[in-house]
């Protein structure tokens, strides 16, 4: 009942619903009485809409007939096939449960797995077979003809040798699954080498000894020609799918292998390396240990001696040989010369690791020793273009070998430090080692001290020690722990001395350390001047030096590579080895991972520091000669005889003057300073230093003397003679003109205060001087031109007003003293100082 009730509830609601609809849409279509004339087309579109409607009703439900059909069909099907499924499952479990003889399939399965996984290890043990078969014949095959037929051997054992080559690079992707196998085909190809290269070097030192390999007497005219050159075929014929291996096999890595020896080479230098070791390895005298350059040496020689008969003889069959392969590009192969060096190196490697254990407690025959083998390094690259195979990369040496993969380098790098700290200390330690050096250096430069010249020279060997290295890391240790390591303990031995100066002529050294005040007026003179000249000109030599290696061609590179390696942003721990940035920074320059146009070089820091010593002991010097001047000028500054109104003709003739008595121990003194420093210092820190005494003595005579006394003409005549002879003497030493230059000031101030009191001439006739204003400005410019101003005319002049003043002062050439200055100067007269 309460279904019925919801469907009527739901019918009455529809047909409610259907009724608004139809109400709503009576309403729109028929709003006018005109649309009543509209009604039957709009009950025509009502039954069109009505058909439209009922005809995609029909195709839905037609639609849905089909799908529910193929839908019964499909279930059918799965239904037929499952069924299907269902007895082959129970035919396969009764067959499985009759042939492994089981009660259940779970255990029937197991049985069968383990069915399979035999029947799987028999074909593997099957191929195992099947190959061990074909090496065993390949083998055979090689051993029986390559007596006989050296090209038919070959063939099977380079079957043989790809065979190794395919085993080797399939055993990652097997896990290692057969690593027996692979040792046993590559032992047995390995023999094999071995007996048909034991054959045929037998057969090629035959023919050696018929030439005489390597007498004097070498002959090789017609058959045995011949007979060397198939030697030398067969044995490169041998060796070159091993060549190929490894040419393959380091593809991009060159240099990590050494060079294999060309096996005709090989046989060849066996006499060589027997007549090497029987001078080298015994107790001969040339087997010294304190003579590695005999070994060495006895290298080249043999190049000298028989690279001329590789070279006509084994470098076409070279070329020829390899012509066409990937080989071709290797010189160690196709180029005589590298291959004999490559077969003569193994000699030589054999002695050096012998012989370094034997010195490696005596430090010095072991830097001499690595010295040596560098040198060797060098020689044997830049004269004999030897590249190791490298290419481009460029052959890294027998040196690298030892300080690298010997690990030697620490070793010898200690060595090295203490031979340099050693040595330097030597230096320091030598009774004539602050004494100034004279001669060594030009006449026109600063010269340093015994000391600073012998350090730099124990600095430039260092750098010849490791110059020729190939490690940058191990050039960069070179640079900080030893080089610059010595240029700071001089550093600070410099900077000490220069303290202890100034301890010592401090007023407190009287007391404390009991200097007597003679011996501070000893430092104070002379023997203080050169003091401070050693530490001034030691600092200066060594900053150039270090200025000077930073532009040479090893440091740029060596800052270059510094730089591409601080740039990286993967190196910014670790630069170079061990080395920190940070340490690396603080020791060479701010600017290592700096922009490109930073600028900087190596020896920044350590020549900035030096630059800052030599300015400060330059800033001493100065400070030293001006406190001592001043002293001399008191007296002078005492004595006032310049007032004096006398203007006779001898009272101003500077032929008849004489130097005042107290400043003559002040021109005597300052003499022996510019002498001293005109021998020791160059022209430009001589003058810096000379134009600052000249202003303190340009300031002490202008407030003790100038300004202080009135002046007459004599007593201005006086003055001015004193101040020529300060002039005088300092243009001596720093050039014409330097002394007026050095006080231009005073000398303006003289001149100004100089001019005579009445001066009417005019081109030698006496006239009336015109009052200012009296004649028009071009009259007036001319008249100045033909006449001298007099006293009484600059003073109106320049007391009128600052433009007037600034006329007039141009007018007399005074370009540096200011008007106020010029009115101060003018009082001092005594006509005008009322």
């Amino acid at each position: 009942m309460t279904d019925l009730a919801v469907r009527l509830d739901t019918s009455r609601n529809s047909g409610e619903e259907r009724e608004i609809r139809v109400e709503d849409y009576l309403n729109d279509k028929l709003q006018t009485s005109a649309d009543l004339d509209n009604l039957d087309s709009l009950l025509e579109n009502v039954r069109n809409q009505h058909l439209l409607l009922k005809q995609q009703l029909e195709d839905a439900q037609t639609t849905l007939a089909e799908t529910s059909k193929a839908s019964k069909a499909h279930a059918a099907d799965v239904l037929q096939q499952a069924e299907k499924f269902n007895k082959q499952q129970q035919d396969i479990d009764r067959r499985l449960l009759i042939v492994t003889q089981s009660e259940t399939s779970d255990d029937a399965a197991r049985k069968f797995d383990a069915i399979m996984g035999k029947l799987e290890r028999i074909d593997i043990a099957t191929g195992y077979m099947e190959l061990l078969k074909q090496v065993d014949k390949l083998s055979v095959e090689a051993r029986r003809n390559f007596r006989t037929s050296p090209e038919a051997a070959l063939k099977p054992y380079v079957r043989l040798q790809s065979l190794t080559a395919a085993l080797k690079e399939a055993q990652p992707a097997a896990e290692g699954a057969a690593p027996h196998l692979v040792d046993h085909v590559e032992r047995t190809a390995a023999t094999i080498w071995k007996q048909m290269k034991d054959a045929y070097a037998v057969e090629f030192e035959e023919t050696l000894k018929k030439m005489k390999w390597p007498g004097k007497g070498l002959d090789l005219s017609g058959e045995l020609e011949q007979e060397w050159a198939a030697g030398v075929e067969k044995l490169l014929d041998l060796q070159e799918p091993n060549l190929k291996a490894r040419d393959d096999r380091i593809f991009g890595y060159a240099g990590a292998e050494e060079p294999l020896v060309l096996l005709p080479l090989e046989v060849m230098a066996k006499p060589l390396e027997l007549r090497f070791r029987y001078h080298f390895d015994g107790d001969k005298p040339t087997n010294r240990l304190d003579k590695p350059e005999y070994f060495f040496s006895h290298i080249f020689n043999l190049l000298n001696t028989y690279n001329e008969f590789f070279a006509t003889y084994l470098q076409p069959i070279l070329r020829d040989h390899f012509k066409g392969s990937n080989l071709a590009m290797n010189l160690v192969y196709v180029d005589s010369t590298s291959a004999l060096i490559t077969s003569l190196l193994p000699m030589l490697r054999h002695k050096i690791f012998s012989f370094l254990p034997q010195i490696a407690k005596q430090p010095q025959l072991l830097s001499h020793f690595m010295h040596e083998l560098m040198s060797f390094d060098v020689d044997l690259k830049d004269d004999w273009g030897y590249d190791g195979g490298c290419g481009a990369d460029g052959w890294k040496g027998l040196t690298w070998e030892v300080l690298v993969k010997k690990d030697w380098f620490g070793k010898w790098l200690q060595v090295e430090k203490d031979f340099g700290l050693s040595r330097y200390q030597s230096i320091i330690d030598s009774p004539d080692s602050w004494e100034i050096d004279y001669d060594s250096v030009d006449p026109g430069v600063t010269k340093p001290t015994k000391a600073a010249i012998r350090v730099n020279d124990l600095l430039e060997t260092v750098t010849d020690r490791y110059r020729p290295l190939t490690s940058f890391s191990q050039k960069l240790r070179f640079l900080i722990d030893i080089q610059i390591a010595i240029f700071d303990k001089f550093h600070t031995r410099l900077h000490s001395a220069l303290e202890a100066y100034l301890t010592l002529t401090s007023s407190i050294a009287r007391t404390v350390q009991g200097v007597s005040k003679e011996e501070q007026s000893q430092l104070q003179g002379l023997g203080g001047l050169e003091r401070l000249c050693r530490v001034f000109g030691s600092a200066e030599y060594l900053e150039k030096k270090m200025r000077d290696w930073s532009d040479d061609v090893f440091f740029l590179e060596l800052w270059d590579e510094l730089q591409d390696r601080a740039r990286r942003p993967s190196r910014r721990e670790t630069i170079a080895g061990e080395m920190t940035m940070a340490h690396v920074v603080e020791r060479t320059s701010s600017a290592v991972g700096s922009d490109e146009d930073a600028g900087g070089a190596l020896f920044d820091e350590t020549a900035g520091a030096y630059r800052r010593l030599r300015i400060r002991s330059e800033t001493i010097m100065q400070d030293m000669l001006t406190h001592n001047i001043r002293d001399l000028l008191w007296p002078y500054s005492r004595i006032n005889p310049w007032a004096s109104l006398s203007s006779s003709a001898e009272s101003t003739n500077t032929a008849s003057m004489t130097l005042t008595a107290e400043l003559d121990a002040t021109v005597q003194q300052l003499s022996s300073y510019l002498s001293f420093l005109s021998k020791a210092l160059a022209q430009a820190p001589l003058r810096r230093i000379a134009r600052q005494v000249a202003l303190a003595m340009q300031a002490y005579l202008w407030d003790r003397v100038l300004m202080r006394h009135s002046f007459g003409a004599s007593g201005i005549a006086q003055f001015s003679y004193d101040l020529d002879a300060l002039w005088e003497l300092m243009d001596r030493y720093l050039g014409d003109g330097q002394g007026e230059l050095g006080m231009r000031r005073l000398a303006e101030a003289v001149k100004l205060l100089n001019l005579p009191a009445v001066n009417n001439e005019i081109v030698g006739k006496d006239v009336e001087i015109p009052r200012p204003g009296q004649l028009g400005e071009a009259a007036e410019q001319e008249a100045v031109g033909e006449r001298k101003l007099a006293l009484w005319e600059v003073e109106k002049r320049v007391f009128r007003s600052n433009e007037s003043a600034r006329e007039v002062l141009e007018e007399l050439g005074l370009e540096v003293i200011s008007e106020s200055e010029a009115r101060n100067v003018l009082e001092r007269r005594i006509e005008l100082g009322n």
